[in-house]
């Protein structure tokens, strides 16, 4: 169950993401064609207002289609185009007549010719791949030459709308982090909770486990942790008996004989710290303060991840999930610590100037305001493929580090 509830977590992290985006592109006036939680193919979908909204079968987040990403040009129109010419030489007139009108920037002359297009295309005798293909550049057509198109848009638009998924992330963590010191946040001092069992030690062996509230020891009540290790300690190596609160429910562990760890007895467990409730002002600047460690530590992170003395800093997935679930096993609030710093740090992450994060995008709309002209689409592609290379190093060097011992 823990496992399902940490996935859940990090799903609806990229969830609330995607959402950023969508909603400040409708806010600025540019209109997404599809809006899913989880990937396609859709298991439920309708539309409202020509917007697309579903449930995906591959539950990995969201995901928003923005129309008119990149600069449409001729040569993409033909290039889509190609396989369906090929088998339908008919098709050749109309397609370079719009090729023609886009490459003269004539955009609301070219949409004119699209419904001329569209039903050629539809009427043509084609295999499914150059159906497929001429659906897509129909499609391409339609957004990227629409007054919406993402690269027709002022640069504060097309930077409020990629901005706003990081941002969405940075609002969760702080509103989590907030939740989180007004309710009871875990502080330095120890609590009767268990927080972690060791494996092979008398306390695992009597079945003590993760979230027990130990209430006596030998029968003896124990209203601190003090008082519990106090009484571990005088036993001397002999048995033992704790009693916990389990589940609503009193459940008396052992008896198991004590160990010897250096020069105290102890019977094998790690206390969960105790929890501190704080007013809703002190919250809010524990809140912003927690989200700036998160920040620094993160950037010291990226900025040592290619030295050779700090590295092991950045955590694989499999490491975040393994952390996750091992913490919501101590106590909700400290999952929800993982799970803040896991969102501030998808939108760090996301912010680094590298296609096709939002950073370089970012980036990227910079350039062309300074250019005063929109970049080829295969520029971005190219960059792009250079982007998924260093975002792949990095996630190695995350995996091997996160699992190296230290």
């Amino acid at each position: 169950m823990t496992w399902a509830v940490v996935v859940v977590g990090l799903v609806l992290l990229v969830f609330i993401h995607e959402l950023g985006h969508f909603a400040m592109a409708r806010a600025v006036g540019i209109r997404p064609r599809s809006f899913y939680i989880g990937f396609p193919p859709a298991i439920f979908k309708f539309r409202r207002n020509g917007i697309e909204y579903g449930i995906g079968a591959i539950p990995l987040g969201g995901m928003v289609r923005i129309p008119g990403m990149n600069r449409l040009a001729g040569k993409d129109v033909a290039a889509f185009m190609a396989p369906a010419v090929s088998e339908d030489a008919g098709l050749a007139d109309t397609v370079q007549r719009i090729r023609d009108l886009v490459d003269a920037e004539d955009y609301a002359g070219a949409r004119e010719v699209i419904p001329e297009l569209r039903t050629e295309v539809e009427s043509a005798s084609l295999t499914p791949g150059a159906r497929k293909s001429a659906a897509r550049a129909l499609r391409e057509l339609d957004e990227g030459t629409g007054t919406d198109a993402y690269w027709r848009q002022p640069a504060w638009r097309r930077i409020a709308v990629i901005f706003a998924g990081p941002a969405a992330n940075i609002l969760a963590a702080f509103v989590i982090f907030f939740a989180v010191y007004a309710t009871g946040a875990p502080s330095q001092n120890a609590s009767t909770k268990v927080g972690e069992v060791e494996s092979g030690m008398p306390a695992a062996i009597a079945g003590l486990r993760p979230g027990d509230r130990v209430v006596a020891v030998d029968g003896r009540a124990t209203s601190t942790f003090e008082k519990v290790s106090a009484r571990i300690r005088a036993s001397h190596g002999s048995p033992i008996t704790i009693t916990v609160r389990r589940g609503g429910s009193t459940v008396t562990l052992g008896p198991e004989k004590t160990v010897k760890s250096g020069n105290r007895w102890i019977w094998g467990f790690v206390p969960a710290a105790d929890t501190v409730a704080y007013s809703p002002g002190h919250s809010v600047r524990l809140a912003a303060a927690a989200c700036w460690s998160v920040v620094s530590g993160t950037v010291q992170a990226f900025t040592s991840l290619f030295g050779s003395h700090r590295q092991g800093q950045l955590v694989s997935t499999v490491g975040i999930v393994k952390i996750s679930n091992a913490a919501l096993k101590v106590s909700f609030n400290w999952y929800l610590q993982i799970l803040a710093f896991v969102s501030l740090s998808l939108a760090l992450l996301n912010l680094l100037p590298i296609l096709p994060l939002d950073g370089g995008h970012i980036l990227f709309t910079m350039i062309e305001t300074i250019r005063r002209r929109a970049l080829a689409r295969e520029v971005y592609e190219r960059v792009s493929m250079v982007g998924f290379a260093l975002i792949l190093l990095m996630w190695v060097i995350a995996l091997s580090t996160g699992n190296s011992p230290h």
